[in-house]
């Protein structure tokens, strides 16, 4: 296929996307999500290097796209480039799409074996030229890059990691708590449910309480703020980028209509869901490795390109340089975003500047490996 019959990416239907059935899906926790599907969307003909780029904490699969473009290095007349949804995202199978309460516990390692069904069984792809992601994507990134180490040639985990860090599952602490504490409950602890359901029967299995619609919107707000603190840097606050960059006229404004608004836009229970999956997040729990996090890093065969964010309050830069000082010599390779953005330097396409030092980046590494 010419480049000339792609279609660009303004004339895409950018909320068009495909679902493939995996039937009662099998969980490593021993759960079960009943009749499950994954949503995915495809760009660029199947003949091509494939390319596959999950989506991140609540992203849609249409909010990846930022960074696909023909005169991006994710070229769909260059690639065949793959973006699954992440369960809980509302478009793969998720609480807003399945009536199962309380909703089985997922973990990259679902996600990433059910990618890998899809990809492999459904697309017909044997091998990819690259897995890459932003956030939880980035934990995907480095979940395949473990799990199914011999699949790709390269991946580049950017503002990610490879196993939660003991502060980042603080962080989501507060995230989880502003929505338990709307509906009258609390944390069970890190990776845990809500005290509300483990005092049912303690296994979190007895009657599920949900969220009407006042304790939805009380909750979903507080999280929305609870995450202003962390998705963007105190450099980002203090230069007033907010104002000067996205056009806010103060900070309440920035508060109420950029960071409310985001989170009224989702489902509170999608929310936890993919809170779970990512407080949880480890690339090492999973056999050959059993916890052992070196070896996971040492299990990796793929050419690594590790992008954190010099001011990302989740996913700091020492966390990166220890997992690439445990990859294999020649593996690992980090650069650092020079931005104040934060966590947000990585995505998704707000600032133009950091858009072009990724894809820079990313060009850089595909061309010479």
């Amino acid at each position: 296929m010419a480049a000339s019959d792609l279609p660009s990416m303004k004339e895409l239907d950018l909320n068009e996307y495909k679902t493939y059935k995996l039937g009662n899906f099998k969980l490593k926790s021993g759960g079960e999500i009943p009749d499950a599907f994954i949503a995915y969307k495809t760009l660029g003909d199947p003949s091509l290097p494939a390319i596959i780029y999950p989506t991140w904490y609540s992203g849609l699969i249409s909010d990846n796209l930022w960074l696909i473009g023909s005169d991006k290095t994710l070229n769909p007349s260059k690639y065949h480039i793959i973006i699954p949804a992440l369960f809980g995202n509302s478009q793969s199978s998720s609480p807003s799409n399945n009536p199962i309460r309380p909703f089985p516990e997922v973990l990259f390692y679902d996600n990433v074996r059910a990618q890998h069904q899809l990809v492999t069984e459904h697309l017909g792809v044997s091998h990819a030229r690259a897995v890459l992601g932003w956030s939880m994507g980035a934990g995907q990134t480095y979940q395949w890059a473990t799990q199914y180490a011999d699949f790709m040639d390269l991946v580049v985990p950017f503002c990610g990691s490879a196993k939660t860090s003991l502060h980042n599952q603080v962080f989501l602490e507060g995230v989880r708590s502003a929505l338990f504490a709307a509906k009258g409950t609390s944390s069970g602890g890190v990776a845990k449910r809500d005290m509300e359901q483990l005092s049912k029967d303690g296994s979190g299995e007895g009657k599920y309480a949900g969220f009407d619609e006042k304790v939805k919107e009380v909750g979903l707000k507080a999280l929305g703020r609870v995450y202003a603190g962390w998705g963007f840097s105190q450099a980002f606050y203090r230069e007033r980028l907010y104002e000067s960059a996205l056009g806010y006229k103060d900070l309440d404004d920035f508060l109420s209509n950029f960071w409310e608004k985001w989170a009224l836009s989702k489902d509170p229970e999608n929310m936890l869901v993919m809170a779970h999956t990512w407080q949880a997040g480890d690339c090492s729990a999973q056999e050959p490795y059993n916890g052992d996090f070196k070896k996971a890093m040492q299990g990796i065969k793929a050419k690594a390109l590790v992008l954190p964010a010099k001011t990302d309050l989740y996913f700091p830069p020492e966390d990166s340089e220890i997992e690439v000082q445990n990859m294999r010599e020649g593996i690992g390779e980090l650069k650092v975003f020079p931005s104040i953005w934060g966590h947000w330097a990585g995505g998704p396409g707000d600032n133009l500047e950091d858009v072009k030092w990724l894809d820079d980046n990313l060009r850089e590494f595909f061309e010479k490996n």
